[in-house]
């Protein structure tokens, strides 16, 4: 037996109680020479193989039945590098010995990563493809500073986890080991003795992969190579342009018809961004892609930050998908949820015994709505594992944005709480002020790393500058969803039309604080479950006031100022709630089945598309007051709205909607230039199933006040329905100068050295000309006195009739 290993050490290893494997295991310098020591449970022969000659150095005595073998080198006083040939039974297999390596993490990386700094700490932490001393191997390691002993296991090692404990950096709290031979899609977890000496088992927080649920093991994975940034995906994403977003849920946008199974992310990829092309949306969102348990969350609680959920294939497939959507002109958004996770064993919850990633007091670290557990934003670890997360996301997918799940629930600690069930800040408040600091951060490093990336906020409150630059002590979004104005025009939309006009303002309100924030008009998933209805069946009436009222409100929504957010199936008027385990419901789009109704709204949400992308006052200064005029703001009694949007060339495009069933005729409305008015969208064409009324003509403008205005046009407005027209302003009348004397003398020269006939005919010419604009200037006198007069008697008469 070796003098230098006590048989209690060798018991804490069979017990699986040894937090120092590296201190006894490996190569080591005694009195007598280099001794090697291993840990090899049920092997029954071990010899030291010289890795240059592949010659037999000696073997290892077998010191405890169990596995435990060391023996002195003889006459070798330095270190060497070695291999282990192992015999079970009669079998033998030649391995590398994971504990003749030296550390690999850099004394940096542990100093970033235990101030919390690190700005890509999973290219540190989890497990990744390396080389050392010329083997190559998984280097694995994971943060659990309160652990007594960590392992890793897996299927390299039959799950035991006294085969492979891990060396602990104590500076950093990081546990590590550097596993040679291990490789591409092999299963692993954590094992883990936490600080109360209770054995867990834990899936990797920085796993790239991750198995299928209801399995729960991380996947050794490669990190994907980075994605760069392009002009034309930046350009998507600023808030001069029109973004008009698609809200999906891959689990249900479309199923295999024949087994109602999932489509992998290459057959979604071949079916997805052709129809978002056609339909003419700019960025697709995804509900939440990170790896998650419980299929009923849609995402919403997830476990696996960095794995892109295994449900739809590979995190290469998912990659796949973007860069196929990228081809085609389509930025890709992706749902983020740093807000809270789940309580499930093999996840963050209690990682090492401790309150590691969440608060210990419920008061802070519990989510009474969700049964959650919410992150300590205080924790510059946390606050780490949860920035980079994005950041990984955008670099290495290609993702051209996030939007923040559930803002409001993070930024106040008293959210959805009663009095006595939250705690202050230190300053007695509500607000969180770490997780305010942790969001204004994530924000600074995408707009530092990744410039054109955005983020947008579902912030349901009116905390102030969610979308402030962060130099003006914003948050630093990008953009907003405007829930309010949500909430609003679903609450106007949903009432009968005869009791509209008592609720006019929910329709005009979001005007009065537009300029507040960036805004996205969202009408997502949120809106279309849990005994919501669909958007259609909230509409009130009878089947075509149904349709015809959701498509004068998509119109309404296309008109308004902020950019566009619409849920899956609410481009074709599903009628049904939406199915988180069921495909849409794409047989209403036959005629034979839908009876063209849906067909019809599919068709408006594309010609909206269209229409946006193509008129820049529709996009262009969502966020400045000058792109945007009420025209017909108090005409509650008919619940008619007009607008003008201004692009900032001056271009113009009118936006009237209606929304009773009457239609009106001549309907005047006071308008900012004289000029023609032409028709460019009607929701009550034919096209769409309306009863295609508009306005077929062009309409001019007349020089009839209205409204406040000079000009003004009278047009027809169908039922239930927004119309749009694009402005062509009048030309003004040129005003000719007089010739100079100049040009008369050279004209004179010029004209001498003609023949005497053409003299003559110039002069007679002239003479002509002169007659003409004589008797010209005459008719006109005439015919403006006879206006004058005809003008005069018809006032009179108008004012006897009123009379």
């Amino acid at each position: 037996m070796s003098k230098y290993v006590s048989q209690g050490t060798i018991n804490a290893f069979f017990d699986g109680q040894h937090a120092d494997p590296f201190s006894v295991l490996g190569m080591h310098e005694t009195e007598n020479g280099i001794e090697i020591r291993a840990l090899l449970p049920d092997a029954s022969t071990v010899v030291v193989l010289d890795k240059e000659t592949q010659s037999a150095v000696c073997q290892l005595e077998k010191i405890d039945e169990r596995g435990f073998f060391a023996a002195v080198v003889p006459q070798i006083r330095s270190f060497f590098a070695y291999q282990l040939q192992v015999f079970w039974g009669n079998e033998s297999q030649i391995i590398e010995d994971p504990y003749r390596f030296h550390p690999m993490i850099s004394d940096l990386d542990n100093w970033l990563l235990a101030e919390g700094s690190h700005l890509r700490p999973y290219e540190v932490l989890g497990a990744h493809f390396m080389e050392c001393d010329g083997v190559s191997g998984v280097n694995f390691r994971l943060w659990a500073p309160n652990a007594k002993r960590v392992s890793v296991v897996g299927d390299f090692n039959y799950w035991d986890g006294r085969r492979h404990p891990m060396r602990f950096h104590v500076s950093s709290g990081v546990w590590e080991l550097f596993l040679p031979k291990v490789s591409l899609g092999q299963l692993y977890k954590f094992e883990l003795i936490d600080c109360y000496g209770q054995l867990r088992l834990k899936a990797d927080p920085y796993a790239f992969s991750s198995q299928l649920r209801p399995d729960t093991a991380s996947q050794v994975s490669a990190l994907p190579e980075t994605v760069p940034m392009t002009e034309q995906r930046r350009k998507a994403n600023r808030s001069d342009q029109p973004i008009s977003i698609y809200e999906v849920h891959l689990g249900s946008w479309r199923r295999n018809l024949a087994n109602n199974f999932w489509l992998n992310y290459d057959e979604i990829a071949d079916e997805l961004i052709p129809y978002v092309k056609e339909m003419g949306f700019t960025h697709i969102e995804f509900l939440p892609l990170s790896e998650f348990p419980f299929d009923g969350s849609w995402g919403y609680q997830p476990i696996g930050l960095y794995s892109p959920t295994s449900r739809f294939g590979s995190p290469e497939a998912f990659k796949r998908l973007v860069e196929r959507a990228h081809a085609e002109g389509i930025n890709v958004i992706l749902d983020w949820v740093p807000g809270h996770f789940p309580s499930d064993t093999h996840g963050l919850v209690a990682f090492d015994g401790t309150a590691l990633y969440e608060h210990a007091d419920p008061r802070e670290g519990y989510h009474q709505d969700w049964n959650t557990l919410i992150y300590n934003y205080g924790r510059h670890e946390v606050k780490n594992f949860l920035a980079s997360n994005a950041l990984y996301w955008l670099e290495h997918f290609g993702v051209d944005g996030i939007r923040v799940d559930a803002v409001a629930s993070m930024i106040y600690r008293d959210y959805s709480r009663a009095d006595g069930q939250w705690i202050p800040n230190q300053y007695g408040g509500r607000e969180n002020l770490e997780a305010i600091d942790f969001l204004k951060q994530t924000n600074h490093i995408i707009q530092q790393e990744i410039p054109g990336a955005i983020s947008i906020a579902e912030e349901s409150t009116s905390f102030a500058g969610v979308t402030h630059d962060l130099n003006n002590n914003g948050l630093g979004f990008n953009f907003k969803w405007n829930m309010g104005w949500m909430n609003d025009t679903l609450s106007y939309m949903k009432k009968d039309p005869i009791y509209r006009q008592y609720h006019h303002n929910q329709m005009t309100f979001g005007m009065m604080y537009q300029y507040s924030e960036n805004f996205v008009l969202p009408l997502s998933h949120d809106e279309v479950v849990h005994g919501k209805c669909s958007l259609l069946d909230k509409m009130p009436g009878d089947t075509w006031q149904k349709f015809a009222n959701l498509r004068a409100y998509y119109g309404y929504m296309w008109g308004h100022p902020g950019k566009k957010l619409l849920f899956m199936g609410n481009e074709f008027a599903q009628g049904r709630e939406w199915n988180y385990q069921e495909s849409l419901d794409w047989f209403l789009l036959d005629e034979g089945i839908g009876g063209g109704w849906h067909k019809g709204v599919q068709n408006f949400v594309k010609d909206l598309n269209r229409t946006y992308r193509e008129n820049a006052p529709l996009f262009e200064l969502d966020n400045d007051p000058q792109g945007f005029e009420w025209l017909v703001v108090d005409d509650y009694q008919n619940s008619v709205f007009a607008f003008e949007r201004r692009s900032r060339k001056g271009e113009r495009i009118v936006v009237v909607s209606n929304f009773t069933p009457v239609p009106h005729y001549d309907y005047r409305i006071g308008v900012n230039v004289a000029g023609e008015y032409t028709e460019i969208l009607n929701s009550d064409t034919a096209l769409y199933q309306g009863s295609d009324l508009g306005n077929k003509a062009v309409v001019v403008s007349e020089a009839i006040e209205s409204h406040g205005k000079a000009q003004s046009i009278s047009i027809v407005i169908p039922p239930l329905a927004t119309v749009f027209f694009r402005v062509k302003e009048a030309k003004k009348p040129r005003v000719r100068k007089a010739a100079t004397k100049t040009a008369v003398k050279t004209t004179a020269k010029t004209t001498a050295k003609a023949t005497t006939k053409a003299k003559k005919a110039e002069i007679v010419a002239e003479t002509v000309e002169t007659v003409a604009k004589v008797a010209t200037k005459k008719a006109t006198k005439a015919t403006a006195k006879t206006t004058t007069k005809r003008t005069a008697k018809s006032a009179e008469k108008v004012v006897k009739e009123k009379a």
